[in-house]
C-alpha cells in the first residue's frame, strides 16, 4: 500500500508539471503574438487575434449579464438602445416615396420638406368649366377635320412650374407656341409622338384598324409639320371660342418647335397650368397637353375665381331680371341748373349774410336738369300754381343743343 500511494503521488506530480509546461507554452505563444501585432501594426499574429476575440467575447458576455441584472441597462448602468430594425414599408413611408402616396396630391415624410418651398397654388373653378366646353368643341371639330371618329378627354389638370414641365416633355414631340393677343402673354401646346403620327396616318388615307407606323429617331419632316399645324389652328381655334363667354381673346399660332429650349417663354421657376388630353380615333390617336403660365391668365384671374351654376359662367339671368324690375323702381335726385358762376376763392371767402351773386341769366334763360354729374334734359323755367316749374324742351344740356343745331347748320 506504501509503494502504491507513492506511485501515485508521482504520477500526479509529473501531470501537474506537465500541465504547468503546457500553461507556459500557451503564454508563450500569446507574449509571442502580441509582440507581432504591436510590430506589424495592426497585423498580429495569430495567437493575439484568438486573445483578443476571446477578450471580446468575454466583455460581450458581461455586458449582458450586466444588462440582465440592471433591467435594461448595460454593464456600467446605461440604457441599452433600441435595436428594432425597420421593414421596406416603413422606410417607403417615412421617405415618402410609397405607391400610397405617389397616387395623391399630398407627399409626407422627406418628399413633403422637399417640397414645401413649392407654392400652393389657388384652383380656378371656371377654368374647368372653360376646359369641359373645349373639350366637347374639340370633339366636333376634329371629327370634321379628319373624317375620322375622333373622342377627347380630359385626363386631368395639374398646377406645376415651367421648368418642371419641360423637363417632363417625352421627346421626340412637337411644341406649338401661340400667343393670346388679348392678354399679351403666349401659352405652349404639346402634340406627343403617337398622336403626331395618328395625325399624319389618318390624314393621308391610312388604313383603319392598322396602327400608325411610327419611326424613331429621325427628325419631322415637313408634311408632318405642317399637317400638325393645321390640327394646332383647329384646337387654338376651339380654344378661343372656349373662353369667348368669360373673356373674348384671340390666340394666335405663332411657331412650332420640336426642342423643348427654343419653347421657352416663361421663367423655369414660374407657375403654370397643365391641361392633359386625351385624343383617340378608335385604335389610333395620343396625348395633347394645353400648358398656360399664371402670368398668362392673370388679366382674367379674378373671373377665374368665380363659382358657377351649370354652363351659365357665373350669370344668374333670375338675379338680372329682378335686378331690372327693381331699377325702374329706383328714387333719383334731378337737380335744376340755373347758371355757373366762376369766381376767385378770395371773393368766396369774402361773402356774408346779405351778399349778392349776380347770374348771367334771365327768366327766358334755359336751364339744364342733372342727375348728378349727367345731363338729362334742358327746358324753361316757369311756374304751375304756387310751385316752380321746368318744361322739357330736350335731351341733354343747352351746351350740347347749341352745339348740334350749330353742326346742323354747317353741314347744310
Amino acid at each position: 500500500m506504501a509503494e502504491t500511494d507513492t506511485k501515485d503521488e508521482k504520477r500526479g506530480a509529473a501531470d501537474e508539471e506537465a500541465l504547468m509546461a503546457e500553461w507556459a507554452a500557451m503564454a508563450d505563444e500569446g507574449d509571442k503574438g502580441g509582440d507581432a501585432k504591436a510590430d506589424g501594426g495592426g497585423g498580429g499574429g495569430g495567437g493575439g487575434g484568438e486573445g483578443d476575440k476571446g477578450a471580446a467575447e468575454w466583455e460581450a458576455m458581461l455586458g449582458g449579464e450586466g444588462g440582465g441584472e440592471g433591467g435594461g441597462e448595460g454593464g456600467d448602468g446605461a440604457p441599452r438602445e433600441s435595436t428594432r430594425v425597420l421593414n421596406q414599408d416603413e422606410i417607403d413611408s417615412l421617405l415618402g416615396f410609397d405607391e400610397v402616396h405617389e397616387k395623391i396630391a399630398e407627399k409626407s415624410g422627406i418628399q413633403a420638406i422637399l417640397n414645401s418651398a413649392l407654392v400652393s397654388y389657388e384652383r380656378l373653378p371656371m377654368l374647368e368649366v372653360v376646359f369641359d366646353r373645349l373639350v366637347r368643341m374639340m370633339s366636333t371639330s376634329l371629327r370634321n377635320f379628319t373624317s375620322d371618329n375622333v373622342e377627347v378627354s380630359l385626363d386631368n389638370i395639374l398646377s406645376l412650374r415651367f421648368g418642371d414641365y419641360l423637363n417632363s416633355i417625352p421627346l421626340p414631340a412637337m411644341l406649338a407656341v401661340f400667343k393670346a393677343e388679348e392678354w399679351d402673354n403666349f401659352g405652349l401646346l404639346t402634340v406627343d409622338s403617337s398622336l403626331i403620327y395618328s395625325i399624319v396616318d389618318v390624314l393621308l388615307g391610312g388604313r383603319r384598324g392598322t396602327a400608325a407606323m411610327r419611326i424613331e429617331g429621325r427628325p419631322y419632316t415637313t408634311i408632318e409639320r405642317n399637317l400638325v399645324e393645321r390640327m394646332v389652328h383647329v384646337v387654338l381655334s376651339d380654344l378661343s371660342a372656349a373662353f369667348d363667354p368669360l373673356s373674348p381673346v384671340t390666340f394666335r399660332f405663332d411657331r412650332l418647335e420640336t426642342n423643348p429650349r427654343f419653347a421657352t417663354i416663361s421663367r423655369p421657376s414660374n407657375a403654370a397650368i397643365v391641361a392633359k388630353l386625351r385624343i383617340d380615333m378608335e385604335d389610333r390617336g395620343g396625348r395633347l397637353e394645353l400648358m398656360l403660365p399664371y402670368a398668362t391668365l392673370e388679366p382674367v384671374r379674378e373671373l377665374l375665381l368665380q363659382m358657377f351654376m351649370g354652363e351659365k359662367f357665373g350669370r344668374d339671368s333670375i338675379w338680372e331680371t329682378h335686378l331690372a324690375e327693381e331699377l325702374w323702381m329706383t328714387n333719383i335726385n334731378l337737380d335744376a341748373v340755373l347758371d355757373r358762376q366762376i369766381m376767385r376763392l378770395h371773393e368766396v371767402l369774402n361773402l356774408k349774410v346779405g351778399s349778392q351773386i349776380m347770374l348771367n341769366a334771365t327768366p327766358e334763360s334755359r336751364v339744364d336738369l342733372k342727375c348728378g354729374e349727367v345731363g338729362m334734359f334742358h327746358g324753361r323755367m316757369g311756374r304751375k300754381g304756387t310751385h316752380m316749374a321746368i318744361r322739357i324742351e330736350g335731351k341733354g344740356t343747352v351746351e350740347e343743343a347749341e352745339k348740334a343745331k350749330k353742326g346742323k347748320q354747317a353741314s347744310s
